[in-house]
């Protein structure tokens, strides 16, 4: 009798190998790299600090930026502002303007020294519905002015006017002072339809030569004449 070698088959094992699915499951995620600077980038100020510099949050995230102004912005940036930064890298950053302001209503323009604003070619108009001007001196040289306005109010302790020509034309004159004193060295005229001078204490008329005429009337009336 001949007996055949039985081959028993082998059962599959009760373990099942990972996938490289799981395996790729399995690893830690990479941490997610900051976006790569490209030089410049725009935020919104929430801060502005004693020394100068404005605390600038990054409208893509992150940690907040300590920029100082650049001398090119002389708009001033305020809180809410949306600003653009610029700089080599992001430690070293520059607040270099104003792109929208929080409140457009209120705006300043500031510079740390001497401020000088010059037209080389042409002019320069200033346009407003109210203009305040305030410095403790001012100093105006103008060759030729002209100014015309329909009210003018001058407030002040000490005026002085130094010049070789005065001429004004007006329609009336009224001058209120406590004590008045007027010089003139050589002629000094006076035409007028009528003059009526009065004082309350008394009248001095003095001169080397004096002259009293009239084309139809000389009256003197007193309650005393001394005549010579």
């Amino acid at each position: 009798m001949n007996h055949r070698a039985l081959r028993e088959p082998v059962s599959p094992s009760t373990e099942t190998p990972e996938t490289e699915m799981h395996a790729l499951l399995r690893k830690p995620l990479p941490a997610v790299a900051a976006p790569a600077w490209t030089g410049s980038a725009l935020g919104t100020v929430v801060q502005s600090l004693s020394d100068g510099r404005f605390v600038v949050e990054p409208q893509s995230g992150g940690a907040p930026w300590h920029c100082p102004r650049a001398a090119s912005c002389l708009l001033q940036p305020a809180v809410g502002d949306v600003v653009l930064v610029a700089g080599p890298q992001r430690e070293q950053l520059f607040l270099i303007a104003v792109v929208t302001q929080a409140d457009p209503s209120q705006s300043q323009l500031v510079a740390e020294g001497d401020l000088t604003i010059r037209s080389r070619r042409g002019g320069i108009a200033l346009q407003a519905s109210m203009f305040a001007l305030q410095a403790d001196k001012a100093s105006v040289d103008i060759t030729d002015m002209a100014y015309r306005g329909a009210e003018v109010r001058v407030t002040t302790l000490v005026a002085r006017f130094v010049g070789r020509t005065l001429e004004t034309v007006l329609d009336r004159l009224s001058l209120l002072t406590r004590s008045s004193f007027r010089l003139t060295e050589e002629v000094e005229q006076v035409r007028a339809g009528q003059i009526d001078m009065q004082a309350a204490q008394s009248l001095r008329l003095h001169a080397k030569n004096t002259f009293v005429t009239s084309q139809a009337l000389v009256k003197v009336d007193a309650e005393q004449i001394h005549m010579g």
